[in-house]
């Protein structure tokens, strides 16, 4: 079943300043997408819009065929989308557990196991972890919400390989086994491998290659 639709979809700066040209694609529960392009072509403002942090120039996003923007954006932030920032965007001074468990009632320390932390590096602020570990804290914040759509921008960048694949198996285990619709915005084609559903930024216009 169809989980999130963009229509038409434009974005500009300016007059005649189009960063996004007319996107039409669709994204399905149970699988992930990944979305290539170069630095600067408007993968992140794609993502942010798929994420109503943003509203586009023209087109509409829906979700289970209603617009997000009539469902009220804050709304559909809050319950149906969450998010795997670049930068992480954690809490620096408090403790992997404290940042996910300013999303859930849930006990964090599960979820933090279950991307691969241990009970100790749980316990340490955010400032203490590696880069690699941040990026596992922001992850299990994004999963410990009930939200059907995760969006991730450049998840894997700036980590070294052996980081970069596990990140990217917790990714594919969100689609596949949690059945969310997970769409990751990326440069790298190695992450691109792994993904069900392949789509291609350029100049504007998303194109599917696989």
């Amino acid at each position: 079943m169809s989980c999130l639709q963009t229509k038409d979809v434009t974005y500009s700066y300016g007059k005649d300043m189009y960063v996004l040209k007319g996107i039409t694609a669709t994204f399905e529960s149970g699988k992930i997408y990944v979305i290539l392009g170069s630095s600067g072509c408007g993968k992140t403002t794609l993502l942010s819009l798929l994420g109503g942090l943003d509203e586009p120039t023209s087109g509409v996003i829906e979700v289970d065929g209603e617009n997000i923007q009539k469902k009220g954006l804050l709304n559909y932030r809050k319950k149906v989308v969450s998010f795997v920032f670049q930068s992480f965007n954690l809490i620096d001074y408090l403790t992997a557990q404290e940042n996910v468990n300013l999303v859930t009632k849930m006990p964090a320390l599960p979820l933090l196991e279950s991307v691969g932390l241990t009970k100790k590096e749980a316990e340490r602020t955010v400032l203490k972890l590696s880069g690699g570990q941040q990026q596992r804290v922001a992850i299990a914040r994004a999963l410990a919400t009930d939200a059907p759509v995760l969006l991730a921008d450049e998840p894997t960048g700036n980590l070294d390989e052996d980081s970069a694949t596990e990140i990217i198996e917790l990714l594919k285990r969100s689609a596949h086994e949690l059945n969310k619709c997970v769409i990751v915005v990326t440069h790298s084609r190695e992450l691109a491998k792994n993904a069900d559903v392949i789509y291609q930024l350029k100049y504007g216009v998303l194109e599917k290659i696989v």
